[in-house]
């Protein structure tokens, strides 16, 4: 089922405490960004993931979070670095908030270290 613009405005609102969120439609899902990078994505049978690396992996775990899983054309599962948000992050503005500035910080250090795209050469 394709998303809808009331799972778009739900999705808006409820990362609200972190600026303009704006949404991109992918994998059957969305993928949900603030200051210009992914912090979080949703999916519509499994809810909403909040993005980590090396230095939060622990915490999610130790929080009680999954990582977020997909199964393949060809029947692998894959895991991204993505983990689900708990019940209580959904009905807790104040909690929710910050998880997503943890999610946000993780999205803005991996932009950090990107390296810039170079201008092609006229």
């Amino acid at each position: 089922m394709p998303i809808s613009q009331t799972e778009i405005d739900d999705t808006m609102e409820m990362f609200s405490m972190l600026g303009p969120i704006r949404v991109r439609k992918m994998m059957g899902g969305l993928a949900i960004y603030a200051h210009d990078v992914t912090f979080a994505m949703y999916d519509p049978e499994q809810g909403y993931f909040l993005k980590s690396d090396e230095q939060t992996h622990e915490d999610y775990i130790d929080a009680g979070m999954h990582k977020f899983e997909f199964e393949t054309k060809d029947g692998k599962v894959l895991t991204m670095n993505y983990f689900g948000m708990l019940e209580e992050f959904y009905d807790d503005t104040e909690l929710r908030g910050a998880w997503a500035r943890k999610a946000l910080d993780v999205a803005l250090r991996a932009a950090a270290k990107k390296k810039p795209k170079k201008k092609p050469k006229k």
